[in-house]
């Protein structure tokens, strides 16, 4: 078997997750190497729409890759139940920034990163599949096989995983929620102004986003439904979402649709042995109030940080630093989102009523709306 020439750090992964933690520990001084399963082809090929807060854009900016000129701003968002009272609404202007979030093709973001990764010299391998990693106290050594079924290994200080199931022995908070996210495109019959939608329903959250002059849908239903959903004809999918929607919002054109199955999974510890996990590889979230990436890209500054002026990357004590400092952020976000789904899919009249308090005590209570805004916005950057 081939044996490469020894890597600082090796991220298994070069999706846009693979390609910011490339950037981010390239510009703390390391020397980073990336490995893809896939062609290089397959970043055009990535079809997802992604929510990103305005603190994933300023991490993306001290990047250099904010790809502005794809990025639709979501300037307010309105959030409300279906069928019962309660509402609020929150504002880019009233929170002091220019916009709460964006939405944005997930290829045109790592076009960006892709560029900057190009720029800054950092080796990227396609084809290249990591079979199986063995650490020990002086390193960590990967096992690789390429399209051709080539084999050859290669030696790390560190290895990140940016992909990969959490396996069930490894998760500390898993939760099947029997749902799908129903993922579409809609043509509004009114301009969007900017303006997103959370809509509450008893088969579970609803995001209206706006994507150029569309909006991008994920609709949370049960599995059951979207079976029968994702083989209805355009017009009957078009009347369900409208009628879950309601009349603020008259929906026209449809196009993209796509589903994918809704968990929370956490792993128990978000690091071992020469290894640190991030992105879907550490937590997968429900998509509600968009954390998930969002979530992993404050992951990636924080092992950057971490990891500034260290000769070895990979030491005990230093993975074991990055864990206590993720500890927060990575909890709190995945109860929140927990909680939204659980407390708000159900119509028990009693819930009903004290989700309309809650949704009314935010929309008449500025302090309480900012200081929900912000950690929705910058997670557990935001705390005191």
């Amino acid at each position: 078997m081939v044996h490469d020439a020894s890597h600082d750090i090796a991220i298994i992964g070069a999706g846009p997750l693979g390609l910011s933690i490339a950037l981010a520990l390239a510009r703390r001084g390391h020397s980073p190497r990336l490995f893809d399963a896939r062609p290089a082809e397959a970043v055009n090929t990535d079809n997802r729409i992604l929510a990103l807060s305005q603190g994933s854009r300023e991490l993306l900016e001290l990047l250099g890759a904010w790809p502005a000129a794809h990025a639709t701003p979501i300037r307010r968002i309105q959030i409300s139940q279906q069928g019962h009272f309660g509402q609020t609404h929150i504002d880019a202007t009233e929170q002091g920034l220019p916009a709460l979030g964006y939405v944005l093709p997930a290829r045109q973001l790592a076009a960006a990163l892709l560029a900057r990764v190009h720029a800054a010299g950092i080796p990227l391998e396609y084809d290249s599949n990591i079979t199986d990693t063995h650490a020990d106290a002086d390193g960590a050594t990967l096992a690789i096989r390429n399209a051709a079924g080539a084999q050859r290994s290669a030696d790390a200080r560190l290895i990140v995983c940016c992909e990969g199931r959490i396996p069930d022995a490894q998760a500390t908070l898993s939760r099947d929620y029997d749902q799908h996210a129903l993922l579409c495109r809609v043509t509004p019959a009114a301009p969007h102004a900017n303006l997103a939608h959370e809509r509450f329903t008893t088969d579970g959250p609803i995001a209206l986003l706006p994507f150029g002059s569309d909006y991008a849908v994920v609709w949370t239903v049960p599995s059951t439904r979207a079976d029968a959903l994702m083989t209805a004809p355009d017009a009957e999918w078009i009347d369900a979402l409208q009628a879950a929607i309601g009349p603020q919002i008259i929906l026209g054109n449809i196009q993209d649709r796509a589903r994918h199955a809704l968990g929370l999974r956490m792993r128990r510890e978000a690091t071992g042995p020469r290894c640190v996990w991030l992105g879907n590889a550490a937590q997968t979230l429900h998509p509600v109030a968009g954390q998930g990436f969002n979530l992993a890209l404050r992951d990636v500054w924080e092992l950057a940080d971490t990891l500034t002026g260290a000769p070895d990357p990979g030491t005990p004590e230093l993975l074991a630093a990055y864990a206590r400092s993720r500890q927060l952020d990575r909890r709190s976000a995945a109860r929140f989102t927990d909680l939204l789904v659980r407390g708000f899919s159900n119509d028990q009249p009693l819930l009903a009523g004290l989700r309309g308090l809650g949704l009314l005590a935010l929309e008449t209570l500025p302090p309480l709306r900012q200081f929900v805004a912000k950690r929705m916005i910058y997670g557990a950057r935001a705390w005191p």
